[in-house]
């Protein structure tokens, strides 16, 4: 989505913020992949799920995500659901082949509710009827363009998109598809500015958040503060995703550029600070037959 005034104003107002916290420079990066697909115009969200990198376009197009090959960067399958979204922003790993899609996207916050769905990906286009979850914000309409899942626990966690600094939203712990399920505000996120993706490091321990700018890494689950850091310049920078000791974030526009930005040390350190408890965690859920 074209908000560049908005984008401005957020600059703007974040700057005193950006000057004193983004004290570290510009990050090393490198070229990822190109998105190949020209049918890929608008990548909003990515996910990395397996070996293979999942996107999706933004709003206006119709139900479908595309599995990407991140070493040629070709489209390997695209899988499509019949019921025309109302506005895909994000995409976040649901464990077993499979992503969670965030129709979550609105500009002018009209919406009584929003819309997750778990789609299967992989190699093959399909043409699939997901499940879909109604979601219901406790204090009015947000817009959203970030969702995260817990990568041991699979809770989805809702950032939205707030000029000054956006509230993190959780979902209930399990999900029902039969009737409204009551999102709850559980922290402010600590990234100025319109926050586009996000996504949990790999132990569970940490978050990193986006906005078309910077970059900002926060333990879990305290959302608390870790680091922050410039963004490489991008046409229109939206997904972030981590594979690896990496982030791969992409931007807007046809055939545009995936890039790989190293993870600085302090979100590794934070993230692994976690992982004793939720490696027990996981253990845990495997001895109870509920692996995520």
């Amino acid at each position: 989505m074209r908000e560049t005034r908005g984008l401005v104003l957020a600059l703007v107002l974040a700057a005193p913020f950006l000057i004193g916290a983004a004290a570290s420079s510009e990050p090393g990066s490198d070229t990822a992949f190109v998105l190949r697909d020209p049918d890929i115009v608008e990548s909003s969200g990515l996910a990395v799920v397996g070996p293979w990198v999942i996107t999706t376009n933004d709003s206006g197009d119709v139900g479908r995500v595309f599995t990407v090959h991140p070493g040629s960067g070709e489209t390997v399958g695209v899988t499509s659901w019949t019921n025309d979204p109302v506005d895909v922003e994000a995409l976040a790993p649901a464990g077993h082949d499979h992503v969670w899609v965030a129709d979550t996207g609105d500009n002018r916050r009209t919406r009584d509710s929003v819309q997750v769905l778990r789609v299967p990906v992989g190699p093959g286009d399909d043409t699939v009827s997901p499940q879909t979850y109604d979601l219901v914000y406790p204090d009015g309409s947000h817009d959203a363009e970030a969702l995260l899942a817990h990568p041991l626990t699979g809770r989805l966690y809702i950032v939205t998109k707030g000029v000054f600094s956006g509230t993190v939203y959780a979902a209930p712990a399990r999900l029902r598809p039969d009737r409204p399920n009551r999102l709850r505000a559980v922290a402010p996120a600590r990234a100025p500015g319109l926050v586009t993706d996000g996504a949990f490091l790999p132990g569970g321990g940490a978050v990193v958040l986006r906005t078309y700018t910077t970059a900002y890494v926060v333990r879990f689950p305290s959302w608390e503060p870790v680091t922050s850091g410039r963004l490489p310049a991008q046409e229109q920078g939206e997904g972030i995703a981590v594979r690896g000791a990496a982030a791969l974030i992409s931007s807007e526009g046809v055939r545009s550029t995936v890039l790989r930005v190293p993870l600085p040390q302090a979100a590794r350190d934070a993230d692994a600070s976690g992982s004793p408890t939720w490696t027990a965690l996981r253990w845990l859920r495997i001895v109870l037959g509920t692996p995520f």
